[in-house]
């Protein structure tokens, strides 16, 4: 689907949802006309897209597009003000459970005083409840999940002695022991060395294998054609989305990016040398 990005959006008021809709319970995830605001300014407007189960997804697009706003949004984190999301076929509070968030690592305070193993078994609380201690089954689970992301050798280091590719490990972890069929991404991949890098790439194909669905925000083009199966091109709205192959192309992504985008004859070769290989 592509949609182009209106130079002077709707009155707000006019915008209204469609609530007839209904999504397959097999869907992952699921978005019609999409609309954040902060303080009646659209930040995302109209925006409607659908996840294929069992993909890697990459939502891309220049700073300041709505990226990690469109994931506050389908998380409930922030209000709409006009649009509907359904999660495998329902409002994401029915679905909660099996949806896991990994979120920027600069939104975290790495100076307080947990251990990697804590953060990770912070992701099952839902699971062991507020007030009951954690079981040895849950400190199980985390540890596996930490050695999932090879860094269980880690678990009893204080998060304020962590490198930044630890810290996004440690994330993953925490994302991997809740075992949800849902993964969203903000950033994994940002500034991490590497061989983070790999490790993550390689837990998102196992991942895929397992049949989960991964939409991850992204920021190097050069290796989406190589990491993703299809791309969401996003600037306040959808510009393209679909197979990689299909709407990651230099036009669209001119379109998404404008006079911003440096990186075109780079992209071309990536996809070149990358159709080579399939």
């Amino acid at each position: 689907m592509v949609s182009n990005r209106p130079s002077t959006p709707p009155n707000l008021a006019n915008k209204k949802p469609h609530h007839d809709e209904k999504s397959p319970a097999s869907t992952p995830l699921r978005v019609w006309d999409l609309t954040v605001a902060y303080q009646r300014t659209p930040v995302l407007w109209d925006v409607a897209f659908h996840v294929e189960p069992g993909s890697l997804v990459a939502i891309v697009g220049p700073n300041g597009a709505g990226k990690s706003t469109l994931l506050r949004a389908i998380l409930n984190l922030i209000p709409r003000t006009s649009g509907k999301i359904q999660v495998f076929g329902d409002e994401f509070a029915a679905q909660r459970r099996r949806v896991g968030y990994v979120p920027q690592r600069e939104s975290v305070d790495w100076d307080f005083p947990v251990s990697v193993l804590d953060v990770v078994t912070m992701g099952l609380y839902r699971e062991i409840g507020w007030l009951w201690p954690v079981r040895k089954k849950h400190r199980a689970r985390a540890m596996e999940a930490l050695n999932q992301v090879g860094i269980a050798d880690l678990a009893h280091r204080q998060i304020s002695h962590l490198s930044g590719g630890q810290q996004q490990r440690t994330f993953l972890a925490r994302a991997l022991a809740q075992d949800a069929d849902l993964y969203l991404m903000d950033e994994p991949l940002a500034a991490v060395d590497a061989a983070t890098e790999l490790a993550i790439i390689q837990q998102l194909r196992a991942m895929k294998q397992q049949g989960k669905t991964c939409v991850v925000i992204h920021h190097d083009l050069q290796t989406v054609p190589e990491y993703f199966d299809d791309v969401l091109l996003l600037n306040m709205r959808v510009v393209a989305s679909g197979p990689v192959s299909e709407v990651f192309t230099p036009e669209n992504l001119q379109k998404t990016y404008g006079g911003r985008l440096t990186l075109l004859d780079e992209v071309s070769s990536a996809m070149r040398r990358q159709e080579k290989l399939l």
